[in-house]
C-alpha cells in the first residue's frame, strides 16, 4: 500500500514530471522542508554526509502530501510553531524516532502513522537513513473548521498538544491516503473534480480528528457541548433559525439579554471560534440549501440577496472555501444547466 503514492496515478501514468523529485544537496533539501512543512532545522548524524533525498509533493485541497526521506541519518528539530501546521508522518520504510506526549519517544515503523500539531507543541524526529515517509501537512485552522462543522465545537489545546501513534499496520487510514493519492491525475497533477478534491480533504481531516480524539480519550460526540453555558447553546439555536434574516452578533446577543462581548467570550472559551464565524457558517449552510432547492428561474444573485447578502464577490469566495465549489456550480447542479443552456449570473 502507498508504494506508488505520488509516483503514478491510477492509470499508471507518472506524476510530477519535470519537477525536483530528488536531491543530494542540503540547500535544496532544506528549502523543500521549509516550503512543504515549515521552517525547521536539520543536521546529518554522520559528519559531512550528503543527503540522498526523495522530494515529491502535491496538494489535495488544502492538504499537502509529500513523499520524503533524507536518505541519510538525520535529526530535524526547531519546527516553527508560527507556521500553524500539523504534520502527519506515515512511515513506509525504515524507522523514524519521534516524541510522545509522556516524555518518551517511539520508533515508528512501516504502517505506523504519527501526528503532531507543531503550532501547539514542540517536535523533533530522527530518521534512520533507510526510511521513507508519506507525510501530510495540514493547517491547524483547517482541523478546527472540521471539528466545528462536524461536532459543533473546537477541542481545547489538551487534544492538539498530544503527540500520538495511530492506525498501525494496514489500516483504513492508509487505505484512505492511498485512495487520495490515486485520485490525482497525471495530466494536471491534481484531482480532476474540485468537488471530489474537497470531499477527500474533508474526509482526511475528519478521520484524522477521530483517530486523534480516540487515542486521546476525547468523546467528540459530547465534547464541550454539554459544558457550554445555556446562552451559548441558545445563541447557536437562534443563529441557525435566523440565518436567512442575516442577523448581526449584536442582535443575537440582545435577544439573549447579554452583551456581544460576553457572547464572544463564551464562544471563544467553549467553542474555540467567534460567534461571527459560527453565524457566517450557518448563513452559508442556509444559502447552499436555498440554492439546491431553487427553481430554474432563480439566479445566484436573487437567492443570495433574499438571504441578506450584498457583496456577491465576498460571499462567493467564502462559499467556495467552505464547500469546494462556487454558488453557481451548486445552482447548475440543481437546475441541470448544461453547456448549451443559458447560465445564471455569477
Amino acid at each position: 500500500m502507498l508504494d506508488h503514492a505520488l509516483i503514478y496515478d491510477a492509470e499508471g501514468q507518472p506524476l510530477l514530471n519535470g519537477q525536483l523529485n530528488e536531491s543530494r544537496e542540503w540547500a535544496q533539501v532544506n528549502a523543500f522542508c521549509n516550503r512543504v512543512y515549515m521552517p525547521l532545522s536539520t543536521r546529518p548524524l554522520v559528519a559531512g554526509a550528503d543527503p540522498n533525498a526523495t522530494l515529491r509533493t502535491l496538494s489535495v485541497g488544502q492538504i499537502v502530501f509529500s513523499r520524503f526521506c533524507f536518505g541519510t541519518p538525520t535529526k530535524a528539530d526547531e519546527f516553527d510553531p508560527s507556521s500553524g501546521n500539523i504534520i502527519v508522518v506515515n512511515t513506509m520504510r525504515g524507522s523514524v524516532r519521534q516524541p510522545l506526549s509522556d516524555g518518551t519517544s517511539v520508533d515508528t515503523r512501516p504502517g505506523d502513522s504519527y501526528v503532531v500539531d507543531c503550532s501547539r507543541t514542540d517536535y523533533w524526529n530522527v530518521a534512520d537513513g533507510s526510511d521513507l515517509q508519506l507525510n501530510l501537512t495540514i493547517s491547524h485552522r483547517l482541523m478546527e473548521q472540521t471539528a466545528q462543522r462536524w461536532y459543533g465545537f473546537v477541542p481545547e489545546d489538551d487534544l492538539w498538544r498530544k503527540r500520538i501513534v495511530f492506525g498501525r499496520g494496514q489500516s483504513a487510514w492508509l487505505s484512505l491516503l492511498n485512495y487520495a493519492t490515486l485520485s490525482i491525475n497525471a495530466n494536471s497533477d491534481r484531482v480532476d473534480s474540485p468537488l471530489i478534491e474537497k470531499r477527500i480533504e474533508e474526509t482526511i481531516c475528519l478521520e484524522l480528528l477521530r483517530a486523534w480524539a480516540t487515542s486521546s480519550g476525547l468523546n467528540l460526540e459530547t465534547g464541550a457541548r454539554s459544558a457550554a453555558p445555556r446562552y451559548v447553546r441558545d445563541a447557536e439555536r437562534l443563529m441557525a433559525e435566523q440565518a436567512h434574516k442575516a442577523p448581526t452578533v449584536v442582535e443575537i446577543a440582545a435577544q439573549l439579554g447579554i452583551s456581544a462581548r460576553s457572547l464572544s467570550e463564551g464562544f471563544r472559551r467553549f467553542r474555540g471560534i467567534t460567534p461571527h464565524d459560527y453565524l457566517t457558517a450557518r448563513r452559508l449552510d442556509g444559502l447552499r440549501k436555498a440554492l439546491e432547492d431553487a427553481s430554474p428561474t432563480h439566479t445566484v444573485s436573487s437567492v443570495a440577496a433574499a438571504r441578506g447578502y450584498v457583496n456577491m464577490s465576498i460571499m462567493s469566495a467564502s462559499y467556495r472555501q467552505r464547500f469546494g465549489e462556487t454558488p453557481l456550480q451548486t445552482l447548475q447542479n440543481r437546475t441541470g444547466v448544461g453547456r448549451g443552456e443559458p447560465i445564471p449570473d455569477r
